[in-house]
C-alpha cells in the first residue's frame, strides 16, 4: 500500500468535517457543491459546474488519451430518526468523524477528491477525470443521468462507496414496482362489494412465488421482495383499492422490462415501474480493471445495491471506504483511519493500473 504524505490525510479530515455541517439533501446539494467549488478555486483549479454537478479535469488533459474517472456522490438521504446528535453539527473526536453523509459517501468524495490532487499535474498514460455527483440517492434527472452525454468520453471508472474497500466488480440492479389490485366498494356488513385487499393477497402470494430460471453465474438469482401494502379509508367499507410496492433486484441475465413483462402477465393488480432504467453492472473479466485488482490482490465481491455505476456507458468497479452497513443510518460515522486507508488504496490502484496501462499499450 502507497504511503502518502500526511498533508493529504489533514486536509481531507478537514473538508469531510465541513461538509458534513452542509446541507446536501438529494436535489438540494447547491451549498455542498457551492463549497467544493470555491474549494478548488483557492488552490486555482478550474472546475466545470453543470447544475450541482462538478467536473475537475487535470491541466495536461489529452483527448487523444482514455480517460479514467473517478466518481462519488454528495448529496445524502434525509437524517433517520433517532440521531442522538444534530447529523450537520455532529461531535468532533480525533478517531471518528460523525455526521450526516460522512459513510455515504463523503469519505470516499474526500479520498477521491485527494487523489486527484495528488496526480493533478502528473503525465498518466490516461486522463484523470474527478466527477463528484448529485442526486444519485434518488436517482434524479439533475445528477449523473443529466452527466450521461457529457461524460460519453469517459472510458472506465471508480465509483466511491463505502464497501471497506473492498472492490465490487459487479451489481444487482433495481426495479422498484408500484401495484394496484382495483376491486368494488361496498359496506361490511352487507357483504357487499369486491375487496381489492384479497385481490391484492392473492398477486402478492404470486410474486412471492416467483421463480426466475435463468440464474447469473456472477449475481445469483433475481431477487423480490413486497415491502409495502395500504388499503381502506374506514372499519365498515370494503375497498376498492388496494395498493402495494414489490422491491426486485435483477442480475444481468434479465432486463427490467423483460421483468415487468413476465410479471403483469400472471398478476391481476396492474403493475407500474417507477424506472426502467436501473441496470444491474459487470466489470468484463479481461477488463484493465480486473487485472488490476487481481495484481493488487484486492478482495471482489458483488454488491447487493447500486450506485451511480448503473448510469455510466463504460466498465467500472465500485470501491471506497466506510461500511455499507452504516449507510442510513442514524448517528452515521466514518473512522479517521479509513479516510487514510481510502487515500492510499486509491493512489495505489490509481499507480498500478498506470503502470499496467503501459506494460500493455
Amino acid at each position: 500500500m502507497k504511503t502518502v504524505n500526511k498533508t493529504y490525510f489533514i486536509e481531507a479530515t478537514q473538508l469531510l468535517r465541513k461538509l458534513v455541517t452542509i446541507p446536501s439533501l438529494s436535489g438540494e446539494e447547491n451549498l455542498r457543491a457551492d463549497y467544493i467549488t470555491n474549494f478548488f478555486a483557492e488552490k486555482d483549479i478550474k472546475v466545470e459546474r453543470i447544475a450541482n454537478n462538478i467536473i475537475v479535469k487535470q491541466p495536461n488533459f489529452d483527448s487523444s488519451k482514455p480517460t479514467f474517472m473517478l466518481n462519488s456522490h454528495i448529496d445524502t438521504v434525509a437524517p433517520a430518526k433517532g440521531y442522538t446528535f444534530d447529523p450537520f453539527n455532529p461531535p468532533l473526536s480525533d478517531e471518528v468523524i460523525n455526521g450526516l453523509g460522512s459513510n455515504d459517501a463523503g469519505a470516499s468524495v474526500v479520498c477521491l477528491l485527494q487523489t486527484f490532487l495528488y496526480f493533478y499535474s502528473q503525465e498518466l498514460p490516461f486522463n484523470l477525470l474527478l466527477v463528484l455527483s448529485a442526486e444519485e440517492e434518488n436517482s434524479g434527472v439533475n445528477g449523473m443521468r443529466k452527466l450521461r452525454n457529457e461524460l460519453s468520453f469517459v472510458d472506465f471508472a471508480i465509483v466511491g462507496e463505502p464497501t471497506g474497500m473492498l472492490a465490487a466488480i459487479a451489481e444487482r440492479g433495481l426495479l422498484v414496482i408500484d401495484g394496484e389490485a382495483k376491486g368494488k366498494s361496498g359496506h361490511a356488513a352487507r357483504n357487499e362489494g369486491i375487496n381489492a385487499i384479497d385481490i391484492a393477497i392473492e398477486d402478492i402470494r404470486t410474486l412471492q412465488s416467483v421463480k426466475f430460471d435463468k440464474v447469473s453465474p456472477t449475481m445469483g438469482e433475481v431477487k423480490l421482495t413486497v415491502t409495502q401494502i395500504n388499503a381502506g379509508t374506514q372499519h365498515n367499507v370494503v375497498p376498492d383499492s388496494c395498493t402495494f410496492v414489490v422491491d426486485i433486484r435483477p442480475t444481468d441475465y434479465y432486463t427490467n422490462p423483460d421483468i415487468m413483462e413476465q410479471l403483469q402477465a400472471i398478476c391481476k393488480s396492474e403493475l407500474t415501474a417507477r424506472s426502467l432504467t436501473n441496470k444491474s453492472s459487470g466489470t468484463p473479466q479481461d477488463h484493465i480493471l480486473m487485472t488490476c485488482l487481481n495484481k493488487l490482490q484486492t478482495e471482489t465481491y458483488v454488491s447487493p445495491t447500486t450506485s451511480d455505476w448503473m448510469r455510466l456507458n463504460c466498465p467500472a468497479i465500485k470501491m471506497g471506504p466506510g461500511e455499507s452497513e452504516r449507510s442510513h443510518q442514524s448517528d452515521e460515522f466514518v473512522y479517521t483511519s479509513e479516510i487514510k486507508q481510502g487515500i492510499e488504496g486509491y493512489i495505489t490502484f490509481v499507480e498500478e493500473l498506470a503502470n499496467i496501462y503501459k506494460i500493455y499499450n
